[in-house]
């Protein structure tokens, strides 16, 4: 009798969640661009009886193995959990009133714990006020709408990381106010508007009060209508867009007395430096065609070198300079998709005697088992950095992936 019992509240859960998600599937998905999934499900789903409470639950997991081999050094093997992350969502009260909670938990998503610094296990942590299917409105920590390949989730990425030139001059995560205009329809001419205004410090960050906040601005243009799916919000055509669909967008941030080398993220900044960031995109797709191109560039209007006011032989910098991307892939029928990307970076004069210029090559193929949320990838990357010198590294890695997550 208890086992019966225990069976038919399971199976009670197991409708409302299904009940509530369908109920929510066009009125209230909960598709917000500041939310780090694409919405090809929805995990699994509770709802209170009364539906005045629901919550999804969602978990992913990243884990790979790497052959690196770098110039001048002996060939080694790295094996790692680069994800694992935990998300609810949902809404409390009212669907207008929705919320998104989302946890890190592997080494390099928390970062090394260093005395007197946060612990970085909450990524995302974010209030929604969506009055209707057009505007919606965040307070709380989450994604900046910067640049296309950082505002999709990690888990929507078609090679195993994203580019050198997003882990140089994105603006990632940050704390602050959102406001976001939906204008997508299927066939015609589509449109977005989104601005934030920010701490400017990056997530996770206490005791760092300035007068100084980052002010955030993007626009999205849909020639030819939405992508199918939210097919804006993950790479690779696996639907296999019956019409060619394109996106052009374009970002700028200033982000004013910053205290870090990249603006909301890197070490901690000996001086502040005003920091202003261009980011444009452009995605295609189409039957399982899929091509994608970036420009990415941070400036300071001051000098990018600070130096230690107590030691002067002591520096560090901001990460100035702009770098272009450029990705195409082509998915088969049976869901086999073959990736090339080429990156191009170019560090501004102010560091060009303290980092080097960089290009960057990728080659990937991957098979989707369920989509994104459960595939199989290999890469295989090279990297040439030149340096001021006039000296040249060649470094290059080989790594097998397995994404797994609901």
């Amino acid at each position: 009798m208890r086992k019966l019992f225990i069976l038919l509240m399971l199976a009670t859960i197991s409708m409302k969640a299904q009940v509530s998600i369908e109920q929510t599937k066009h009125d209230n998905d909960i598709k917000l661009s500041a939310l780090p999934y694409y919405s090809f499900g929805k995990g699994v789903g509770i709802t209170s009886p009364d539906s005045l409470f629901q919550m999804n639950i969602r978990f992913r997991m990243q884990n790979r193995a790497t052959y690196i081999k770098n110039d001048d050094e002996d060939g080694a093997y790295d094996g790692q959990i680069r994800r694992l992350r935990l998300r609810f969502d949902g809404y409390v009260g009212n669907p207008k009133f929705l919320y998104a909670v989302q946890l890190s938990f592997a080494p390099g998503d928390v970062g090394e714990v260093r005395e007197g610094e946060n612990i970085n296990i909450i990524r995302d942590a974010v209030v929604f006020y969506r009055p209707n299917k057009h505007w919606n409105m965040s307070f709380g920590q989450t994604k900046l709408p910067g640049n296309r390949q950082r505002v999709n989730s990690s888990g929507g990425l078609q090679l195993t990381d994203r580019t050198i030139n997003n882990a140089r001059f994105t603006i990632d995560r940050d704390f602050g106010f959102q406001v976001h205009n939906m204008n997508e329809f299927a066939d015609k001419f589509s449109y977005n508007f989104k601005g934030a205004v920010s701490t400017g410090e990056g997530r996770n960050v206490t005791g760092k009060s300035d007068d100084g906040i980052a002010v955030t601005g993007k626009i999205e243009l849909f020639p030819f209508g939405a992508f199918a799916k939210d097919g804006t919000y993950f790479e690779g055509d696996l639907i296999r867009e019956k019409k060619p669909k394109l996106m052009f967008s374009g970002a700028f941030q200033q982000n004013n007395n910053a205290k870090r080398t990249q603006g909301q993220l890197g070490d901690d900044l000996f001086e502040q430096r005003t920091m202003k960031s261009v980011m444009i995109d452009a995605m295609f797709k189409y039957r399982g065609f899929a091509a994608m191109s970036s420009f990415m560039s941070r400036t300071t209007p001051e000098y990018a070198i600070t130096f230690n006011p107590e030691d002067i032989t002591e520096s560090n910098y901001a990460f100035v300079g702009n770098g272009f991307d450029y990705q195409v892939s082509y998915n088969t029928k049976s869901n086999y998709e073959f990736i090339t990307r080429y990156s191009v970076q170019n560090v501004g004069e102010d560091i060009r005697k303290r980092a080097p210029n960089t290009r960057e090559l990728s080659f990937g193929v991957t098979k989707y088992i369920w989509e994104h949320a459960f595939k199989v990838q290999t890469e295989l990357n090279f990297d040439k950095l030149y340096y001021y010198d006039g000296r040249t590294v060649n470094n290059w890695y080989l790594r097998f992936q397995v994404e797994i997550g609901i």
